[in-house]
């Protein structure tokens, strides 16, 4: 498992007692204006032009191809579900967007919908279903301080599925089968053993229970298999935290129903896919693997008795390697269609006769197109932001350096497009959260290209630790909070630097979520490189983070001491201590702006809190912006513009 990780008004006295935090450090609407307005300038594109919602987004056919879904933004920014035959044309409104945003959503059959929602950002989610018409709408799972989470789709069973929820226990999951139609429930196993809890569980197409996943002692793990019904499941593999082998799905094409597609790096260093044996415990042959990069999933066939018709990996960009002829045909099609772009096949009807296909870069914000495979013909769905010109764009280009213990460390650094000959560009270092197993990609970011806009540099460094390049790679991040890690991003800095691209007196630092640990850690290490740093839903203090975990990390404690810090021993302990920034605020000397969203389950209000009280009882000038209709990031659209317009004024009296 991998920990983390990614508008305010007045209120009545009697009400602000029951807002999460301390409601006096918040900065004022007046405050946080002021700041906003230093950047001055005109420019091509606002801020709204870059983190605006899409008019329209999150397409998907319904199974049969016989509707085409998407959400729509109102003139209030509420991003409601449509559907639309694909014959009429005719346009219905399925589902309402109201206080509490809508998560995902999906085609649980042809006739009805499925789709999420929390309480302000709580992680909470609910289950609710629709008719394809709006009608016969129902909370499927109306339980308060539950999470859940979809496991098996059940193509088969069509007004059923398969779902894990903490709804017995909040620390611990177990699966249920429920029907979408009327909300009936039966929990299909029980997850006793609290000290020992499963973590996960594997079920068939067809929704049998076939394995799951056990944790042992907090830091191991033990799959148990079963091979019929009427058989007890027994211990089949054995692994621990640092090991991957994760079930992908059971292999249907073989007349063996103990066969499954496992990504594993028990065998290897990048996670590769085997075919494996469960009655047996044996791998019966490797499928795939690429030498650098972990593979991120592969696609089957359903209609061509699941044959394999492609792996994806993340190297520099998405690599897709097509399997199948059928696939091959298709991978070529798609590639002379759209060029050097980057393609995701979105999803498919049940007869593969028409693809829906997401098309980026990291010029071009997305566009949906469909593919029609009976008559091998394209039609643009819709542009999700034409007012971003590609052309207008910067390049986000992969680089690697070399840390100074010898790791190879990847990264992308983005540089305004207007640059004349020998500027050097203001730097904004910008580590992904996590830490373990996120890692940065190719792609549009609304981020980078806005600080492009605005004349900065952006770089974003894959550290030691970061998922998709092997089990050395990631491993070699344990215990290095606070320190290599960091060193990794100073390291990417003076690579940067010797490009001769960067000014090496203006370098702000800015993350979310452990990329805020990070962003403070860094100013506690080496203030003198940073001229200020942007701390968005940000760890301050590793000893009350702990204390913070939602019940359902918990049973994860051991394995966060395992590759975190152990508080429980002495001599780690007192590393906790020196790279927490909360207790090492004297150290601090340039600015802060402070970002929480206050329902965040993840970063507790308090760690935003406590750098901020710190910080300004020094007399240093800390912003402070909470959304107490937030969680971990803000996904209100208004709240988002309000924070990078907000940011980008704080960066302009930093580096500008």
């Amino acid at each position: 498992m991998t920990i983390f990780l990614i508008t305010t008004h007045v209120v009545a006295e009697e009400q602000e007692d029951k807002r999460p935090g301390d409601t006096s450090l918040p900065s004022t609407k007046s405050q946080l204006q002021q700041l906003a307005a230093m950047e001055k300038g005109s420019y091509d594109y606002s801020v709204s032009d870059y983190f605006q919602r899409p008019k329209q987004s999150t397409f998907r056919f319904s199974p049969d191809g016989q509707y085409l879904s998407y959400r729509e933004k109102d003139e209030n920014s509420k991003r409601h579900i449509y559907v639309k035959s694909t014959k009429t044309g005719e346009v219905t409104r399925v589902i309402e967007e109201g206080e509490d945003l809508i998560g995902g959503y999906g085609w649980a059959n042809n006739n009805r919908l499925v789709y999420t929602k929390d309480k302000g950002g709580d992680e909470n989610d609910q289950l609710f279903a629709v008719d394809l018409d709006g009608k016969n709408a129902l909370a499927l799972t109306p339980f308060d301080g539950v999470q859940v989470g979809i496991i098996e789709e059940l193509k088969d069973q069509k007004n059923y599925m398969i779902i894990s929820m903490n709804k017995d226990n909040p620390q611990i999951f177990e699966p249920y089968k429920i029907n979408i139609t009327n909300g009936s429930l039966v929990k299909l196993f029980e997850n006793k053993d609290t000290s020992n809890p499963i973590s996960g569980y594997a079920f068939d197409k067809d929704g049998f229970m076939k394995a799951y996943l056990q944790q042992r002692n907090g830091i191991d793990y033990v799959w148990f298999y079963r091979t019929g019904a009427d058989a007890p499941f027994k211990e089949v593999v054995q692994t621990s935290w640092q090991d991957t082998f994760n079930i992908l799905d059971f292999n249907y094409s073989t007349e063996n129903p103990h066969d499954a597609y496992v990504i594993s790096n028990l065998e290897n260093d990048t996670d590769e896919v085997v075919l494996y044996d469960f009655a047996t415990n044996k791998t019966i042959k490797k499928i795939f693997a690429d030498p650098t990069y972990d593979v991120n999933s592969m696609s089957t066939s359903r209609k061509r008795n699941y044959e394999i018709d492609y792996f994806e990996y993340n190297g520099e960009k998405l690599v897709v390697k097509p399997v199948s002829k059928t696939y091959k045909k298709l991978h070529n099609t798609f590639k002379k269609q759209f060029g050097s772009d980057s393609y995701s096949v979105i999803n498919t009807t049940d007869e593969e006769d028409k693809y829906l296909i997401y098309v980026y870069s990291d010029k071009l914000y997305g566009v949906y197109h469909l593919y029609d495979a009976a008559t091998d013909s394209f039609k643009e769905i819709f542009n999700l932001m034409p007012q971003l010109k590609a052309e207008d764009m910067a390049e986000m280009r992969p680089i690697k350096f070399q840390s100074r213990d010898g790791l190879t460390i990847h990264a992308y650094l983005t540089i305004p497009k207007a640059q004349k000959e020998g500027q050097k560009f203001p730097l904004i270092v910008n580590p992904h959260g996590g830490p373990y197993g996120p890692r940065d990609t190719w792609e549009f970011n609304s981020e980078t290209q806005l600080f492009a806009s605005r004349g900065y540099a952006t770089l974003q460094i894959n550290y030691r630790g970061s998922g998709g390049y092997g089990k050395k790679f990631y491993l070699a991040g344990s215990k290095q909070i606070g320190r290599k890690m960091l060193d990794d991003l100073e390291d990417g800095v003076a690579y940067v630097k010797s490009l001769g691209l960067i000014n090496a007196d203006k370098i702000a630092i800015y993350g979310g979520s452990y990329g805020g640990l990070a962003t403070l850690g860094s100013l506690v290490k080496t203030p003198d490189l940073y001229s200020c740093g942007v701390d968005y839903v940000g760890v301050s203090n590793l000893f009350t983070f702990y204390k913070s975990f939602p019940p359902y990390w918990k049973p994860y404690l051991r394995q966060v001491y395992a590759q975190w810090y152990d508080e429980t021993n002495a001599e780690e302990k007192a590393i906790m201590k020196a790279v927490s920034p909360a207790l090492n605020v004297d150290k601090i000397t340039k600015p802060v702006f402070v970002v929480q969203g206050a329902n965040d389950p993840r970063v507790n209000i308090n760690e935003s809190d406590q750098i901020v009280k710190s910080l300004r009882a020094r007399g240093f000038y800390v912003p402070y912006m909470v959304k107490y209709n937030e969680g971990h990031g803000f996904q209100h659209e208004d709240n988002r513009i309000e924070l990078y317009q907000t940011m980008m004024g704080f960066f302009t009296r930093c580096l500008k």
